[in-house]
């Protein structure tokens, strides 16, 4: 049976989610070095293990070989463009969560992060993007799940960190949507490398004006700094960009939200850490919100993205 390219693009953001989940641990222990030198390592070696990737698809790309000099300088324009704004973003977001996370609770921060689920259709409305209700409902059964997953106890109160993660959702939100605009358009492991090597650079120079990166401690964590870098940075940005071809932004966030899902669960398996009931209730509700939007409006019906953005898409 053929699967249609949104199914595929779907399963790849699944992927994606799941890596970015069991990638928690990596990233609460890895940030012991400081927030700039981990991600700044991490986030380089991201894109320094795409270059060969990079290498191969140009190889690969018969289009890429026959073009004239003129489309591949205005492609290169495309790519380069769209990796310096996404390299941007997520230099911005990654490091404000970093920080943020320094400064309240981690489980705060899973839930205030996840946020961008439901911030990107409350930009895509702002640019001239229609979202469907069921959509909207989507987004709201998936906040209350995270809610369940990630707070604990009754108060929930706002300080300085989760002001930082708050700002971080938010840039995550405008990756995203950089992405959906821009991927479509070009080869998304370029676009990915460059935004890694811009985003790992910019962590590296941070690094030395505001850390006392130590050689020796940065090795001693070399095996989450491998595993954020080549699997969390490298693979799963790369398959983020390019799952999101066909899969429209604001149904992609939710898909993305998966990410605080699989972090409970990996955290069971591999960490032995037991789920309450209500947070086996909002692991149901988030998978239960993903699957919703997923679902046409009506049977002849089955875009749940509409409007200028997506006529822009189809040119």
């Amino acid at each position: 049976m053929k699967i249609s390219k949104r199914a595929q693009s779907n399963i790849i953001l699944f992927i994606t989610a799941f890596i970015w989940g069991s990638a928690f641990v990596a990233q609460k222990v890895g940030g012991e070095i400081g927030p700039f030198t981990y991600n700044g390592v991490r986030t380089l070696l991201g894109g320094l293990v795409l270059i060969p990737a990079v290498i191969l698809s140009d190889r690969a790309d018969s289009g890429w070989q026959s073009s004239t000099p003129e489309e591949r300088r205005v492609q290169w324009k495309i790519v380069l463009t769209g990796g310096l704004l996404c390299g941007l973003m997520h230099f911005i977001a990654s490091n404000l969560q970093q920080v943020g996370i320094e400064h309240t609770t981690a489980s705060k921060a899973a839930f205030i992060t996840s946020l961008y689920a439901i911030i990107v259709p409350i930009i895509s409305v702002f640019i001239g993007k229609k979202i469907r209700a069921l959509v909207w409902v989507s987004c709201l059964i998936s906040v209350a799940g995270l809610y369940l997953i990630s707070m604990k106890g009754s108060h929930f109160t706002l300080q300085f960190g989760d002001l930082l993660v708050l700002c971080c959702a938010l840039f995550f939100a405008l990756q995203i949507l950089v992405i959906d605009h821009f991927s479509p358009k070009c080869n998304g492991v370029k676009m990915s490398c460059i935004q890694f090597l811009f985003s790992g650079t910019a962590g590296i120079i941070c690094m030395f004006i505001f850390e006392n990166p130590n050689l020796g401690a940065i090795l001693h964590c070399w095996l989450p700094i491998v595993y954020g870098g080549v699997f969390s940075t490298g693979i799963a940005y790369t398959l983020q960009i390019i799952g999101q071809k066909n899969t429209p932004a604001t149904e992609a966030s939710l898909i993305l939200c998966l990410e605080a899902v699989f972090g409970a669960l990996t955290g069971t398996i591999l960490l032995h850490e037991l789920l309450s009931p209500r947070e086996y209730l909002g692991c149901a509700l988030i998978f239960g919100a993903v699957v919703l939007s997923q679902m046409p409006s009506d049977p002849g019906r089955l875009p749940a993205f509409s409007g200028k953005g997506r006529k822009r898409r189809g040119k």
